[in-house]
């Protein structure tokens, strides 16, 4: 019973594929060859099997393919996607199926030696098989070899015995071409080291077994959460768990425990007396342990001196504590419950690489330094060490051993040079894991056949029209960014004879296109979300779709879903009702155009009337939300120039909002409440919707103390009334945009908000804390969310418009029926809460890098507001590029003066100028220049001052940056 759910299983997600009548020559097998990879193979080697140039016509064993799925589900996805990949030729053999290749357990037999014996026997057997079936009335003609692929030495061994042509996949490899890159990807997966003779060896502590870590969890000893590193400090690490109110420190790569960011781990607290405060200190590992050997792996102490110091030394003399300087639970890491490794971008560390020559193919050792700087440097052997140096590449972690310092991965292949425009968009992609590939076929011939042709049908009675309500009479209208081409939403206002609005939003009506369950469904909700970047945007649906046949552009037809109210003057609400529909949009109108519209008096038509209509009920709207308590918060946020033909960045500005953009919202936010409140009428287990928890109050304790000490202003936070209304206040007239600054770290208090299932949380934690509703959703832009697209799918069936009992076939009823399954949608909210994080970060990583390509070569002079103090340098934010940037004390150091005495490590860098750290009133004071030379500066939290911004290429991360310098 069991093999017949796997093979069903296993049935469903891989395709039947033919192997190659030709199958690759090599100089080993001038005959051509088949592989079969045993589960080792696939372990170490996933990353070479999906190349493009090596690895054709595998077999796939039914037994390997469920190995591999016990070992890793990651690595068994990414096989059965290499199993449906046409080119790539990848078939899977039902070999426990077959008479011929079954094998029976042994009695005493452990299951890895009776699967390597069942892939020894399949391995035979098909190499028998060929040799039979290639026998022709001649005599036997030339037979592909089958060759068995292991790195069990074991398994090879017998192998020979038994006369099966058996390979390690290194040994497979070297005879391919271009082995020096597709050798460097086999993962560096390794046994313990050998401990040399009378030597201690400095071990990061060992992980308690699971059976303590269950324990502990369950009686509350040991505490659970995910790993965060610190931006600021790559020894300090923070981890939210239930039991406390503040998340628990780590400090240390000893406490740390070899866990790396983003990592879900098992903290013991450590005893009160042991609890410290955060570190007031900026610290760079790249600074810290920039001389570090990569070929020392033998004899390298896992935390070296200048890391023991920074963290122990007291170089500035510090008066006070802040609140956040007060000890806090402190605690260790002792178990890792999942690791969250993954491809990290980066560059090869170039005083790590000792080989000039790209003509020196001996293997060595090299650091890899991440873009993100809260990933440890990754020790890798490369054989192409001087062609990599310059290069952004990708990489992955293999083990992170007790007695090795650092994490041990291995090469997966270069992105192009550091600082060119598509190898750095493609590693800002790869880092946030950004789905960029092109649609595959399978996913476009979903599309409809007519293309670009496709039309609203004319005839009224064609089943396109069941169902619609037909208001094209309407003067619908759309606004939007200038350029915009994935018009998601239109609105239409007018008068009622009983001196009312009707109002509407119509939204383009994607589920009329996508299907539940089909292949464009199925990567959609892969992607989750259309992701926009500085300079272009990856989308979440084919551009067939998204810029023409579901786009509400102007003068053509159009489905949409409508939803359509009846409204006082005084923005009450009467009535609701909710329908697919058929539109007209009359004009797309940009946010500029809309308010210009609006605001020329002497443009009196209907349309403009509508316009006027809108906008005054829009500002009634956000006055009742702000009356109940919605947050009018800020986030930095500039627009990037770029030249039309090239895409290169020329200049950056600040965004400027018009009351349009506020009127487009408002009736967005609207339209998402009232579908919410329906869908969750209708499915009060599986709605899905939004919430925005309440943040715990310790999350702006630190705010409200630096408003409290530095300006004499209170920050209350019991409730988003009591929040929004104190931001009000925290109003400085000599300084315009203090008060912009207050709610961007307001925001940075916040929780995220957060896809759910309506049956996931009691009414009352529905609440959206942000915008001080009830119950919210997302309905508005289904060409770019999927999300919204659900949201649709629910809504129809709950007007009656998709109805399960009447599905047409099987397939639709368990489409429609997995509307209804939380199980499903649990996932779906799950992926979806990931991808929308990642777009927006990959988002804002895209506007850095213009902004530093855009300043590249650049010298200004611009005001800029000191966000944070630290007792070795300051964050200062600069309004009008929307970017923040360290400033560290060694840079405002004079010229020349370099080092820290005594200290060979810092050489090369400025030493440190004398200073004063006053953290309880977030100040710092600095004397710049020696003896009586000197001249003394004061900088404190929220003072504006002047920076000279310029540009550098960060050493860390190979970026190009801003550098911004302190002007007197």
């Amino acid at each position: 019973m069991r093999y017949i759910e796997a093979w069903k299983l296993t049935f469903e997600v891989v395709a039947p594929f033919v192997l190659s009548n030709r199958p690759i020559q090599t100089k080993r097998y001038p005959n051509g060859h088949y592989v079969v990879p045993d589960t080792n193979a696939f372990l170490i080697g996933m990353d070479l099997f999906e190349m493009d140039t090596a690895f054709y016509d595998v077999i796939v064993l039914q037994t390997v393919l469920e190995e591999v799925k016990n070992r890793s589900l990651p690595l068994y996805h990414r096989l059965v996607n290499l199993s449906k990949n046409e080119d790539k030729r990848f078939y899977v053999f039902f070999n426990d199926f077959r008479r011929d290749t079954h094998v029976l357990r042994k009695p005493g037999e452990s299951i890895n030696d009776r699967n390597d014996r069942a892939v020894r026997k399949a391995t035979k057997w098909y190499s028998d098989h060929l040799l039979k079936a290639a026998k022709g009335p001649g005599g036997p003609s030339k037979s592909p070899a089958v060759v068995m692929i292991s790195d069990d030495q074991d398994s090879l061994r017998t192998a020979k015995l038994e006369q099966v042509e058996a390979l390690s996949l290194s040994d497979y490899v070297s005879g391919l071409e271009g082995s020096a890159r597709l050798l460097d990807m086999i993962s560096e997966l390794r046994g313990p080291k050998e401990k040399s003779a009378g030597k201690v060896e400095q071990v990061y502590p060992e992980y308690y077994p699971v059976s303590r870590i269950k324990t502990g969890l369950n009686k509350g000893t040991l505490h659970q959460g995910t790993f965060g590193v610190s931006p600021y400090n790559y020894l300090e690490a923070s981890v939210h768990v239930k039991a406390f109110e503040r998340p628990l420190l780590v400090l240390g790569r000893e406490n740390g425990n070899r866990a790396v960011s983003g990592d879900v781990v098992v903290l013991e607290v450590l005893p009160k007396d042991q609890w410290k405060a955060p570190s007031s200190k900026i610290i760079d590992e790249e600074t810290i342990n920039k001389n570090d050997n990569a070929e020392a792996d033998e004899d390298e102490a896992v935390v070296t001196q200048q890391e023991r110091r920074a963290l122990q030394e007291e170089v500035k003399k510090t008066h006070g504590q802040s609140r956040e300087g007060r000890p806090q639970p402190t605690a260790r890491v002792v178990g890792i419950m999942k690791r969250n490794w993954r491809q990290y971008v980066g560059h090869v560390d170039a005083v790590s690489s000792k080989s000039s020559s790209k003509y020196n193919r001996a293997q060595q050792a090299v650091f890899v330094l991440p873009m993100d700087k809260r990933i440890p440097k990754i020790r890798i052997r490369t054989r192409l060490a001087s062609e990599l140096s310059g290069k952004r590449i990708v990489v992955t972690i293999d083990s992170w051993d007790q007695d090795s310092r650092y994490p041990v991965g291995h090469f997966v292949k270069s992105l192009g040079d550091l600082e060119a425009k598509g190898a750095e968009t493609e590693a800002l992609l790869m880092e946030y894991d950004v789905q960029y590939r092109p649609f595959p076929k399978v996913v476009l011939d979903c599309l409809p056949a007519e293309g670009h042709d496709w039309k609203v049908p004319s005839d009224l009675s064609d089943p396109g029209w069941t169902g619609r309500m037909d208001l094209r009479d309407l003067l619908v209208c759309s606004i939007d960014p200038p350029g915009c081409v994935d018009i998601d939403d239109a609105l239409h206002a007018k008068e009622l004879p009983n001196g009312n609005y009707e109002v509407g939003v119509h939204i383009a009506d994607v589920s009329h296109f996508v299907k539940p369950n089909n292949a464009m469904d199925n990567e959609a909700s892969s992607r989750g979300t259309t992701v926009y970047l500085a300079d272009k945007r990856i989308d979440m649906l084919p551009t067939l779709l998204g810029t023409d046949l579901c786009s509400l552009k102007p003068y053509v037809e159009r489905y949409s879903f409508s939803v359509i109210w009846e409204v006082t003057k005084a923005a009450e609400v009467v009535s609701s009702k909710f329908s697919k529909s058929v539109i007209r949009s009359r004009e797309a109108f940009g946010y500029e155009q809309a308010q210009n519209r609006i605001d020329d008096k002497s443009k009196t038509d209907e349309l403009t009337k509508s316009l006027r209509i809108l906008l005054s009920l829009s500002k009634l709207l956000k006055q009742k939300r702000m009356e109940a308590g919605a947050l009018n918060l800020a986030s930095p946020e500039v627009k990037v120039q770029t030249e039309s033909e090239t895409s290169d960045p020329v200049d950056v500005q600040s965004k400027q909002l018009l009351e349009t953009n506020s009127l487009v919202e408002e009736f967005m936010l609207l339209a998402n409440i009232s579908v919410a409140g329906k869908i969750q009428a209708s499915f009060p287990q599986t709605a899905l919707l939004r919430r925005h928890a309440s943040p715990p109050s310790t999350n702006f304790e630190e705010l409200a103390t630096q408003l409290r000490v530095k300006n004499g202003m209170e920050l209350r936070y019991d409730s988003s009334k009591a929040l929004a209304d104190s931001l009000d206040t925290c109003v400085d007239p000599s300084r315009p945009f203090f008060n912009t600054l207050v709610r961007i770290l307001a925001t940075r208090c916040m929780t995220s908000a957060e896809y759910y299932c309506a049956g996931e949380h009691h009414y009352a934690e529905y609440r959206h804390y942000g915008l001080a509703s009830e119950i919210y959703t997302h309905f508005t832009s289904p060409i770019r969310r999927y999300a919204d697209l659900v949201v649709h799918r629910q809504l129809a069936a709950a007007i009656g418009y998709d109805r399960l009992e009447t599905a047409s076939n099987a397939a639709d009823a368990a489409a429609q029926q997995s509307l209804q399954s939380r199980n499903v949608l649990e996932r779906v909210c799950g992926n979806i809460n990931v991808r929308h994080r990642n777009a927006q970060m990959a988002g804002r990583a895209s506007v850095e890098y213009y902004v530093g390509q855009a300043l590249k070569g650049q010298v200004i002079d611009e005001e800029a507001y000191v966000m944070r103090v630290f007792s070795n340098g300051f964050v200062v934010f600069v309004p009008r590029f929307g970017i923040e940037s360290v400033v560290r004390l060694r840079d405002l150091a004079p010229q020349g003066l370099t080092g820290r005495e005594g200290d060979q490590e810092d050489s090369g860098y400025r030493k440190e100028p004398e200073s004063m750290f006053d953290a309880e009133n977030y100040v710092l004071e600095v004397k710049i220049g020696e003896g009586d030379k000197g001249k003394k500066r004061r900088i404190e939290l929220f003072q504006q001052v002047k920076v000279r911004i310029s540009d550098e290429k960060e050493e860390a991360t190979g970026k190009r940056k801003v550098k911004m310098q302190l002007l007197a």
